[in-house]
């Protein structure tokens, strides 16, 4: 079982969310923790909550009855959740709520994530190695050196030099893989991207590389084994 925080907002917002949550195989269960992050009390209405798809356009609503809560400074109020994973398609999914704070509507965006399984037959796993560049204009390369195949993503490791700021998209057989992180190293250039998995019915993975400038574009083709 893993457990997940939600952040829904910072110290500028008068109430902060997180929700922890426990994965179990057919459920998600925990509580939305609304905390008062000013020194006023706030009344607060918790109107619904959902799961949204990353990369995709599925939402699916967590049966919750509507409850107006008084969140008193610097102290917690929990409301409670559970919802069936059964049925949703596999992928990976963060948390949604809409609150009325003071009478005014918020969004608390998703923060750490959860993922329905895929099939494991149906999943590329291992390493492929790839050892290739890419030219961008202007004069920096971006150097693709392997690809990690997992259960649940895939990493992409990559060297930019000179070391700049580059956005990777991916899409497999001409469909995209959502992209769930990029972490470079602004020093050494090294970066990892994580994205959807590979399935062994994927028979090439195309990298677009774009660099700081609109002309810093580039593209890479790789033939799966």
């Amino acid at each position: 079982m893993a457990a997940g925080d939600l952040a829904g907002g910072g110290v500028s917002e008068p109430v902060s969310v997180r929700a922890r949550f426990e994965r179990f195989p057919a459920t998600v269960k925990g509580a939305f923790i609304i905390r008062g992050e000013d020194p006023n009390p706030h009344q607060v209405v918790f109107r619904e909550a959902r799961v949204v798809a990353i990369g995709g356009a599925q939402a699916h609503p967590i049966a919750m009855t509507a409850a107006t809560l008084d969140v008193a400074p610097r102290r917690d109020v929990f409301v409670p959740f559970e919802m069936a994973v059964t049925d949703m398609d596999p992928g990976w999914y963060e948390l949604e709520c809409e609150l009325d704070v003071d009478g005014r509507p918020w969004t608390f965006p998703g923060g750490r994530r959860f993922s329905v399984a895929w099939p494991r037959a149906t999943l590329r796993r291992g390493q492929v190695q790839v050892g290739r560049a890419i030219d961008l204009p202007g004069g920096a390369t971006v150097k693709v050196e392997q690809i990690d195949c997992g259960g649940d993503s895939i990493k992409v490791h990559v060297l930019v030099t000179p070391p700049e700021p580059v956005t990777v998209r991916l899409s497999a057989d001409g469909g995209r893989l959502p992209v769930l992180e990029s972490d470079f190293d602004a020093t050494s250039g090294r970066g990892k991207v994580v994205a959807y998995p590979l399935l062994r019915a994927h028979s090439s993975l195309r990298i677009e590389v774009k660099g700081p400038s609109r002309a810093g574009q580039g593209t890479l083709d790789i033939r799966l084994p």
